[in-house]
């Protein structure tokens, strides 16, 4: 018999805003969080527009003799976790720290802090290379400093699958509740990867917009005139618990997180396959693990990269899955508002969906103008739109052709 498992504490560091207030307020009125790269000088590089998270103020969140120690990703991973745990009401003195896992994952890890560490070594030589180097940029470092920081000792790891990161994540720490590995684990993920070289990377593989002179538009997922994704930074993590140790401490819930289902392409190293058939059978797993039928799902959260290639097969994907009844969805796509926060996307789109649900209103696609007959099903453009929502998809489909879906419930006891 499966345990279920509900959401129970929510926190979110963003383009489009910090915390749940602030982010909910720019979904549901579309607000775009893309400008001008600030970060570095742009001009060797072809597109020079990205969403950057504006306002983060490190020292509200971390004591500031620990912030010298970690590297931007894992402060914005900090940060959402302190908001999660605080959200959800977890006493430390009142739940078993061993039965509170962490599980939140990074695409890239601390990039900046390899490029930096790298010039002192080149410059200075080695002796000069910073003692934080190598905690500073593994991955696993971002869990293991929210561990530290409420002493919860159980089951800590980090997952890294590039655009899929923090749905596997969640996905993982679904079925470690299910079976018993745990009563709360701490799941998501976080991404700070616009450095000179990353940047370059992903403008060299030509995947960026270049509407470099209106960056606000830049990012329009289905849209005919897109030209590439928008490269985004940030954070979202999810307090999740089996429903039992829920209600026993009284927390108020948001949501059910009910199914999870995950595949591979096995075709391509950046290139989803265009038969769609390896995204169909995440979202086929992911429904039956819910026990939802397709005709019961309402709403969409699409991966929705804004890139032609990803944008068609999605649609594809999700026609297959859906049939006639995919005309009957709706469906929104949040990097069209905060770009793409690659190992972070998962999980903030995760309570983007949670937040539509608990609101009643479908958040929309904005920049949607021009139709792309290859995109034909109903995108909510541009404004949002009042809906019950009981059961919702939101879907991940990542570098190296890794997929992996998420159900979500409106709660019922």
């Amino acid at each position: 018999m499966k345990r279920r498992v509900v959401i129970t504490g929510m926190g979110v560091v963003t383009p489009i805003g910090i915390g749940q207030e602030t982010f909910w307020d720019s979904l549901k009125n579309g607000r775009s969080g893309v400008g001008r790269l600030t970060f570095f000088d742009t001009t060797d590089y072809t597109s020079k527009i990205d969403a950057e998270v504006k306002g983060f103020q490190a020292e509200n969140y971390i004591d500031k003799k620990n912030i010298r120690r970690m590297d931007r990703f894992t402060q914005f991973a900090y940060a959402a976790a302190d908001m999660a745990v605080r959200d959800a009401g977890l006493d430390t003195a009142k739940v078993d720290p061993d039965r509170v896992g962490i599980i939140v994952g990074s695409g890239i890890g601390g990039l900046s802090t390899i490029e930096e560490e790298h010039i002192v070594l080149r410059e200075r030589g080695a002796r000069r290379v910073s003692p934080f180097l190598i905690p500073r940029l593994i991955s696993n470092i971002a869990p293991g400093e929210i561990a530290i920081r409420w002493g919860f000792t159980g089951p800590n790891y980090a997952v890294s699958s590039a655009c899929s990161t923090s749905n596997h994540a969640i996905g993982d720490s679904l079925r470690m509740l299910r079976y018993g590995d745990a009563d709360v684990i701490i799941a998501g993920g976080s991404e700070a990867a616009i450095t000179p070289l990353g940047f370059a990377g992903f403008c060299s593989a030509r995947t960026l917009s270049t509407r470099n002179d209106a960056p606000e538009k830049a990012s329009r997922p289905f849209d005919k005139d897109r030209d590439g994704f928008v490269m985004g930074e940030g954070a979202g993590i999810v307090v999740l618990e089996t429903i039992e140790h829920a209600l026993a401490r009284g927390a108020k819930i948001y949501a059910e997180l009910a199914g999870y289902g995950a595949t591979d392409d096995a075709y391509h190293i950046t290139a989803p396959n265009p038969n769609g058939t390896s995204a169909v059978k995440a979202m086929q797993r992911a429904l039956a693990d819910a026990e939802v039928a397709p005709d019961q799902v309402q709403y969409v959260n699409a991966h929705g990269t804004s890139t032609s290639l990803n944008d068609k097969t999605e649609t594809k994907a999700l026609k297959m899955v859906f049939g006639d009844y995919a005309k009957k969805l709706a469906i929104s796509s949040t990097k069209s508002m905060m770009g793409h926060l690659l190992g972070a996307a998962g999980v903030v789109e995760l309570v983007a969906t949670i937040l539509c649900i608990q609101n009643k209103l479908a958040h929309p696609t904005i920049n949607y103008e021009t139709p792309d007959p290859e995109c034909d099903l109903d995108y909510i453009p541009n404004k949002a739109r009042p809906m019950e929502i009981e059961n919702a998809l939101s879907n991940s489909l990542g570098f190296g052709g890794h997929n992996a879906v998420l159900v979500v419930k409106k709660y019922a006891a």
